[in-house]
């Protein structure tokens, strides 16, 4: 990629209602890591992919291994994307089984030092679990390079005050969009050969 060329920002959304507060989760930490991007005079080019519409699709290509236009369109965007943000609902302690059908749908190695961040969202904030030990370890093991924070928003979070200190939502969101913005930056000055190990966060000062 040449250096003033577009930063392509793919985003993954889970919800399943209409409005969805995870659409809206996923909105703000695409504002965000854009914003980052942009003081650092870079453009971005989002492809956004609600898995709503998208479910009949994704249940027939399970069974027959062939993806519709629109379905094999998004795991194009998501394969190539220079970034991925990917956000679902929490039932029963995990992701939803239409967001983890979507990513078993991917290549093997197709997110392989793609950085992502990772979010979620639920009634209570006892589900925020889910990240660690659910979402996280779902794209550790395709290899990607998952951005430290990881922002999860309950019901009560929505009513805030606005707030960016560090704990709020808006805080969240405004940190993790950060660590995103540079570990994109860090991965397109540093292409990796296939047989070098990708940049880790820890490298990039993230603990």
């Amino acid at each position: 990629m040449e250096p003033t060329s577009p930063i392509t920002l793919a985003v993954v959304s889970g919800g399943l209602s209409q409005p969805s507060s995870t659409r809206l989760l996923a909105d703000r930490l695409t504002d965000a890591a854009s914003a980052r991007l942009a003081r650092d005079g870079r453009d971005v080019r989002v492809r956004l992919h609600e898995l709503r519409p998208l479910a009949t699709p994704i249940s027939h290509h399970l069974l027959s291994g062939f993806p519709s236009q629109a379905l094999g369109d998004a795991l194009e965007e998501v394969t190539t994307a220079d970034a991925l943000i990917a956000v679902s609902p929490i039932f029963s302690a995990s992701y939803s089984g239409l967001f983890k059908s979507f990513f078993d749908l991917l290549d093997p190695g197709a997110l392989a030092g793609k950085p992502v961040l990772i979010g979620a969202t639920g009634g209570t904030a006892r589900h925020s679990l889910a990240l660690e030990h659910a979402l996280r370890p779902l794209f550790s093991y395709q290899r990607a390079l998952v951005a430290p924070t990881a922002v999860f928003a309950a019901s009560e979070d929505w009513g805030g005050t606005g707030d960016t200190h560090t704990d709020s939502l808006p805080g969240r969101i405004d940190r993790a969009g950060g660590e995103l913005a540079a570990l994109v930056l860090a991965a397109l000055a540093n292409p990796r050969p296939a047989d070098r190990p990708a940049v880790t966060p820890s490298a990039l000062g993230f603990h």
